[in-house]
């Protein structure tokens, strides 16, 4: 490869186009050996025009496949975020005048790989140091070729959620801030024949909804007729992006939306029953967006019996919910490495974390969880409101029986969960029949039960304890408390961590209270610790360390460290230092050392400050790293 003089003369070497292009024929590959790819273009890296070979093959070796051309791009824009302000300004410039006839090109892959690179290049250098850039893009707009218009399009929109505020500053040499030229531009898309088009289109504007720059605000009556005009898109892109936009405009600017807010409201109601449940869930996110606004309530209290058989209906596991596949994993089934994140235990009784276990297990934000917090949300600004429209459907969905209803029932035991906190002044004079009723759902046949029954229980244990003072409450509490420790030892991982983290939600409010079921609960501990695989093991060291802090004192007795101590030292002399699970299980320790801090367990105490020591030993040693 010759270094290159100036942009016009610079032409590629034939055996370096050849072998440039044989290394990304492999590198696509899925029989070849990346690692010695990834050298072999390394070595290529140093030489000062390799990224020249790289946009000529993406912009002009039109013999070669789509892939092997994408493949060129994709290595360019990684390649620039690193070298691109250090590169000769000849390069750059070649580079630049290799990309800008591309937005045209006939193949979709190829423009949207060359908006991406576009809005890198823009990233590092600005539109003053690319003052072709705003023309070209303005000239494409303006043309009426579909393939002009998206790829300039596709770039555009790639600028304005990468670095929006770019488009919306002065410019020397322009009478007027780039978005002030684009915006009409936008707006005329609105309109376009072309999904394509009307989709990036109202994307681009929609970033700017948080920024407000000038002239949106000045043409916001425009945009809000656009949004009108698209709300029954039927492309459902293009429907998603209408209620984001009215999601964003609620949140932080509205009001924009007062003077339309009632017909605002009666379209998220619609799409939120939309066939596409990505459009759904964007509407769902609405009714969280204006609670947590602040907004007078009295503007949706007239919709609530309309809204909430629809939360309730969308909080029903769609049957592609990925839980679902999740649903029957053997607890006896090793952990996969990426299943290893970190979880510890947090109080359910506070905050809107509405089925926060769920989330650990399957860390996707969908309809079904959506609509739980936004269920949660509305019980907390309108209380016991909304329990004449949704009991009823709830004590329906209960009262469903046979194998196919399952969802449906489970789906009610998530709705109690979601109203505990902000309904708990109705629910009240029925909790005991409730939690009755919850109780045998810890031994259903479907785990998904099981698992939202262990939550809902943890989301009334406040109440739960605080009627152990009479007879029945006790005996209500025992029955909770021994269903969850049966739990504990399911055969299934995803009930075994819901009943973990309800018990330990339960440890916290009884506190001095489970004295008398010491044993027991430490049995069934120590039962879970010898069969849990190393995810939900670490929050068995949550629930042990969270039951020291509870019982205080009441664990210094020889029967309980009898059954206690010795697995715990045996796991701890089973890690290495830099094993990762060692973290949780010191964490464990340092709640167990604090019963003991002022007793006379000498020996205890010795070996704990050992395992301090190694523990501060580790730190150390990692903070050097």
């Amino acid at each position: 490869m010759a270094a290159v003089v100036n942009t016009a003369s610079w032409q590629p070497q034939e055996e370096g186009f050849r072998e440039i292009c044989g290394l990304l024929e492999q590198q696509i590959s899925h029989s070849s050996d990346k690692s010695q790819i990834w050298h072999q273009l390394q070595h290529y890296s140093q030489f000062p025009d390799f990224n020249n070979y790289l946009a000529f093959i993406l912009a002009r070796a039109e013999g070669k496949s789509v892939e092997i051309r994408q493949a060129a791009g994709l290595l360019l824009k990684n390649n620039l975020r690193t070298v691109y302000k250090s590169m000769t300004p000849v390069n750059q410039q070649y580079i630049k005048s290799e990309l800008l006839p591309c937005l045209g090109a006939a193949d979709r892959h190829i423009r949207s790989t060359v908006g991406t690179i576009i809005s890198v290049v823009v990233q590092l250098g600005g539109v003053l140091g690319w003052p072709e850039l705003l023309q070209a893009l303005v000239n494409c707009l303006d043309s009426n070729d579909v393939n002009h218009m998206e790829g300039a399009m596709d770039a555009l929109s790639k600028i304005c959620e990468d670095i929006p505020q770019v488009l919306d500053s002065d410019v020397p040499g322009l009478a007027e801030r780039p978005i002030n030229i684009f915006l009409p531009r936008l707006y005329k898309f609105f309109q376009s024949p072309h999904a394509s088009l009307r989709k990036l289109s109202l994307g681009s504007v929609n970033q700017y909804i948080m920024l407000l720059p000038a002239a949106l605000y000045v043409s916001m009556d425009q945009y809000l007729q656009g949004l009108f005009v698209l709300a029954h898109d039927p492309a459902s892109e293009v429907r998603k992006l209408v209620c984001a936009a009215f999601v964003q405009l609620i949140e932080v600017h509205p009001s924009f939306l007062e003077p339309h807010l009632r017909n605002v409201i009666e379209y998220m109601l619609q799409v939120n029953k939309d066939t596409d449940d990505e459009v759904a869930l964007e509407a769902c996110e609405f009714w969280s967006a204006y609670c947590d606004a602040q907004l007078p309530p009295e503007n949706i209290r007239e919709f609530l019996p309309r809204l909430i058989p629809i939360l309730l209906s969308n909080m029903v596991y769609a049957d592609d919910d990925e839980s679902l596949v999740d649903a029957e994993e053997d607890g006896s089934l090793p952990d996969r490495d990426q299943d290893l994140k970190p979880r510890f235990h947090s109080s359910r009784l506070h905050g809107s974390d509405v089925e926060d276990d769920d989330d650990d297990i399957v860390n996707v934000w969908n309809l079904r969880k959506c609509s739980a917090a936004a269920l949660d949300i509305l019980s907390n600004v309108f209380g016991d409101e909304i329990l004449p429209t949704l009991m009823p459907i709830v004590e329906t969905q209960l009262s469903t029986t046979g194998d196919a209803a399952w969802k449906e029932r489970e789906a009610a035991v998530l709705a109690l969960g979601a109203i505990a906190e902000g309904c708990i002044n109705g629910l009240y004079p029925h909790l005991s029949e409730i939690v009755t009723f919850l109780i045998p759902l810890l031994d259903d046949k479907f785990p998904l039960i099981r698992s939202i029954s262990c939550w809902t229980i943890s989301r009334f244990s406040k109440f739960i304890v605080e009627g152990i003072g009479h007879q029945k409450g006790y005996e209500q509490f025992d029955k909770v408390l021994m269903g969850l420790l049966r739990r504990i030892l399911d055969t299934n991982k995803r009930v075994q961590e819901a009943a973990c983290s309800a018990f330990a939600t339960l440890e916290e409010e009884a506190a001095e209270e489970l004295a008398p079921r010491l044993e027991i609960i430490l049995q069934h501990l120590m039962c879970a610790f010898g069969k849990y695989q190393r995810r939900n093991l670490r929050i068995v060291y949550d629930a042990i360390g969270t039951l020291a802090d509870a019982v205080g004192g009441e664990l210094n007795q020889p029967n309980h460290l009898d059954i206690l101590m010795p697995p715990l030292i045996a796991k701890w002399q089973q890690l290495s230092n830099s094993d990762k699970d060692i973290f949780p299980l010191l964490e464990c320790f340092t709640s167990i050392a604090q019963v003991f801090l002022f007793s006379f367990e000498f020996a205890l105490l010795n070996w704990l400050l050992n395992v301090s020591l190694k523990y501060l030993k580790i730190v150390t040693v990692q903070s050097e790293c």
